[in-house]
């Protein structure tokens, strides 16, 4: 009888440990794609007359496009701090972009979406530009696995000395050496790698795939050159050619979801961590805005509104267009409910589900959309928008102007002095949001712009 009973617990453990597997293996994997510097009008399918994006076009014709997907910051370590947290970055600690060295890093108090979906029985898995700690791959700051990540190759910030046989990698705490080829294939293959022999394949996955491209200093393949002949300036050939790579490589990675039949069970984020780089004319990054005002660093919306596309089979209707704003800080919140976590509920979360937007309904969000950019050139470096309404204020909260999107997406028509009741309602809405979020975040940002450790003045302007 003993025997029996023992058999059958036995055959009960079983049944329920192959339930829960077969609950997991269930669940929808997740892939986060970011690209780096990334303008608004730089995709085909977001406008560009002639940087071919071929796979991002195709890959917007099965999911829904944003018009209004905002990154959280006008530089690069805060946005994809937000990501990961669902927080404003003055709220998170990482209020501003992180030279080697610096103090300042994405911390353990922080919950952060790796390690969410981890104790969600998720696989997960990094791979590429990292840049939320100043000591990488030191033991006096946390790296990807102290934030959930199984699996992680990454580089601090640039790759170095180019996209071109990047030398800087690191995988799972132990430098890579010289890798042959350009940066964004280079991880892609790493992720299919890990998709294919490493990850748990009875578990769902997160995947974060953060390119470097098209972050300056850039180099693009021959292959890839070779389709702008007829442009004569080899800055603005080298800058196309580099957003046709990082195309290529995201083309690469669905490519490989196919072949593992993962497709159809699995949401792909794709987004931009700000706007690009330099004048667009002249200057080393000829990204696009789209037409926008202001660019990387600006508060105005070239800076922080960037392409975002969003496919999961079955939820998100092909050929799709959304004109709901959403952050990337929506994109930790939309991933849990995905994931069915729970959501922290010990702190304040910025963010909200963006899939709302995809069926034409506004995000709930707690707080409105904000955002503060030190760096931002002129006074202005701090804006805050709620409905079709945004305000720009400098950081004493002194100097204002604010707009009417809906009519106005370019920032062209300054509308204080004809709307001085939406102004004071702005004003007051701005100063309290913000006056909450640096009460609630560390005072990194009262000991400078990037922390205790100041790069001299060439590394920093590569570096930003």
């Amino acid at each position: 009888m003993k025997k029996l009973l023992a058999t059958l617990t036995a055959c009960l453990l079983l049944a329920a440990l192959g339930s829960l597997h077969a609950a997991e293996a269930q669940k929808s994997n997740i892939v986060i794609f970011l690209a780096d510097d990334l303008g608004y009008g730089d995709l085909g399918c977001y406008g560009h007359p002639i940087i071919q994006t071929p796979n991002l076009d195709a890959f917007a014709k099965q999911g829904t496009r944003f018009t209004q997907l905002y990154s959280a910051s006008a530089v690069c370590s805060p946005s994809r701090s937000a990501i990961l947290t669902g927080r404003t970055p003055y709220r998170n600690g990482v209020f501003n972009w992180i030279p080697e060295g610096s103090e300042f890093h994405l911390r353990t108090s922080e919950i952060a979406l790796p390690r969410l979906l981890k104790e969600q029985g998720y696989a997960t898995c990094h791979v590429g530009k990292w840049h939320l700690n100043g000591h990488f791959n030191e033991p006096t700051q946390p790296q990807p696995n102290e934030h959930g990540y199984d699996w992680w190759m990454a580089t601090q910030n640039n790759a170095d000395p180019s996209h071109e046989n990047p030398k800087n990698f690191v995988r799972n705490g132990k430098p890579v050496g010289e890798l042959k080829g350009y940066s964004a294939p280079l991880i892609v293959d790493e992720a299919t790698n890990w998709l294919k022999e490493h990850r748990d394949k009875s578990k769902p996955f997160l995947l974060s795939v953060w390119t470097h491209e098209p972050h300056y200093p850039i180099k693009a393949a021959p292959e890839f050159k070779a389709k702008y002949p007829d442009l004569s300036d080899d800055v603005q050939r080298e800058h196309h050619a580099n957003v046709t790579q990082l195309d290529h490589a995201f083309g690469k990675l669905m490519r490989t979801l196919d072949e593992l039949k993962l497709t159809d069970n699995t949401v792909v984020f794709f987004t931009s961590d700000n706007g690009p780089e330099g004048d667009g004319i002249k200057s080393p990054g000829r990204g696009s805005t789209g037409g926008l005002r202001g660019r990387k660093r600006a508060v105005y919306e070239g800076g922080i509104r960037v392409p975002g596309i969003i496919r999961w089979p079955g939820e998100t209707q092909p050929g799709t267009t959304s004109e709901m704003p959403v952050i990337g800080s929506d994109i930790f919140v939309t991933a849990v409910g995905i994931a069915g976590a729970k959501l922290p509920a010990d702190r304040v979360l910025d963010g909200g589900n963006l899939l709302a937007a995809i069926k034409g309904q506004a995000v709930e969000r707690s707080r409105p959309l904000y955002w503060r950019c030190s760096l931002a050139p002129g006074p202005l470096k701090m804006a805050m928008r709620i409905s079709d309404w945004k305000i720009l204020a400098d950081e004493k909260l002194t100097q204002f102007e604010i707009y009417d999107l809906k009519s106005d997406p370019q920032e062209k028509t300054e509308l204080s002095a004809a709307q001085p009741a939406k102004l004071a309602e702005m004003k007051t809405a701005l100063e309290k949001l913000n006056t909450e979020i640096e009460t609630e975040g560390p005072d990194w940002w009262k000991k400078g712009e990037q922390g205790e450790k100041k790069p001299d003045k060439k590394k920093k302007k590569q570096a930003e």
